[in-house]
């Protein structure tokens, strides 16, 4: 793989001409954003994947919900439907997407939808729900929207900073668009992560005087879902484990099981993996096979001995005092 990724190295030079011309173009005015008078929050990356996003969305759904009319609003990636798409109860994740059938599945009482055109989907929305507030999902090259509000999402051990344009690397995005961000989150950090680190990320990170920079962790739960009753996790030390995860970057699952000191055979497949026939019937001969959530909602009612382990972000030191000052300007 990092023979190909070097191989790619002329492809990513012309990737990072076309992209740095989209933007320019975008920033000088000849291509133009459209506002929306219902307020919109962008969450997003520069990265393919991996730095939390979906997780973020919940969070902010979470602490939003009770006091605003919330919508999600998602391209929905992998779906097998087109345009716009509004969650039901009889939505599939084939309809949907996992990521939006995931929140749905979550947060039965919201709004989700699903349309790679976000302009058209927020417009939509607006006729229809009328929400008064719109959390846009992975929303952040869609320049053809200009948001409210941008969170920018960076791992912890993948900052954007010290990456390179795909295929070399794993940016879609040009770094110095990061500036259009209102607050940058350093995502998956270890819980101890000190105030000198911190520090250093930010100088790193070289973040304009206005915008702000919070660090969050994953915490995960301690208890396993999609079981008839409940687990406690150290029930799966009992068991022959399988871990499955399609998943852009499941490194911190795996180091937390280990940590845990859960042993287990790991199935790694690519981010968004639609299972075959032929890899659920495998799955079904094993003892019990644990998943992510978002891995969850395609494998549920196809593999028996199945269960997942749910994650969400927590703020390291004032970061959700800082988030939800910053939020109160929407």
């Amino acid at each position: 793989m990092q023979l190909l990724r070097k191989i790619g190295f002329p492809i990513s030079l012309v990737y990072a001409v076309v992209v740095r011309l989209r933007n320019y173009f975008y920033d000088t005015g000849i291509f133009t954003g459209k506002s929306f008078a219902t307020p919109t929050l962008c969450v997003g990356n520069l990265s393919v994947g991996g730095t939390g996003k979906t997780p973020m969305i919940e969070y902010l759904a979470s602490e939003l919900q009770d006091t605003r009319k919330i919508a999600v609003l998602s391209r929905g990636y992998g779906r097998r439907s087109k345009g716009f798409v509004l969650a039901g109860p009889n939505s599939t994740v084939l309809e949907l997407g996992d990521e939006p059938f995931q929140i749905y599945s979550k947060f039965p009482g919201l709004t989700v939808a699903v349309d790679a055109d976000r302009r058209n989907g927020i417009s939509i929305l607006e006729a229809e729900i009328a929400p008064d507030l719109i959390l846009l999902d992975d929303a952040y090259q869609h320049r053809r929207v200009k948001p409210s509000f941008s969170i920018l999402l960076t791992a912890y051990d993948h900052l954007y900073c010290d990456d390179w344009y795909l295929p070399t690397g794993d940016l879609r995005d040009s770094r110095y668009t990061a500036k259009r961000a209102d607050l940058i989150v350093v995502t998956k950090c270890p819980d101890h992560l000190g105030q000198t680190e911190q520090n250093d990320i930010r100088k790193k990170l070289h973040p304009l005087p206005d915008q702000q920079v919070l660090f969050s962790t994953l915490a995960y739960d301690g208890e396993l879902k999609g079981l008839p009753t409940p687990k406690p996790l150290m029930w799966l030390k009992t068991k022959k484990l399988t871990l499955v995860t399609g998943i852009a970057r499941p490194q911190p699952l795996l180091e937390f099981l280990k940590g845990q000191g859960i042993s287990f055979e790991h199935l790694s497949y690519r981010d968004h993996h639609f299972f075959t026939e032929k890899e659920i019937r495998s799955l079904n001969g094993r003892e019990m096979v644990l998943t992510t959530e978002k891995d969850f909602v395609r494998l549920k009612g196809k593999v028996d001995q199945l269960c997942y382990l749910g994650i969400k972000h927590q703020f390291l030191g004032k970061g959700k005092k800082a988030l939800s000052d910053a939020l109160t300007t929407l």
